[in-house]
């Protein structure tokens, strides 16, 4: 497992913060994720092979927040 950070914009309450931990957290092969609404950051930890970065960013983007690159 590797653990990453991404930038997430747009985020700007609870309801923000549990969206982007359920849609990553619904992601095979991504785990411990915390979001920091403060920071405008997720940290989690996630095996490359069943989850690839770009999934990652999709859920989050689809979720209505931008990841920048």
């Amino acid at each position: 497992m590797e653990k990453k950070t991404l930038k997430v914009e747009g985020m700007s309450c609870g309801h923000c913060v549990k969206a982007v931990t359920e849609a990553l957290s619904a992601i095979n092969g991504v785990a411990d994720v915390n979001v920091s609404l403060e920071d405008g950051e997720v940290f989690f930890s996630h095996d490359s092979a069943l989850a690839p970065l770009e999934t990652i960013r999709a859920a989050i983007i689809e979720e209505g927040f931008k990841v920048p690159a």
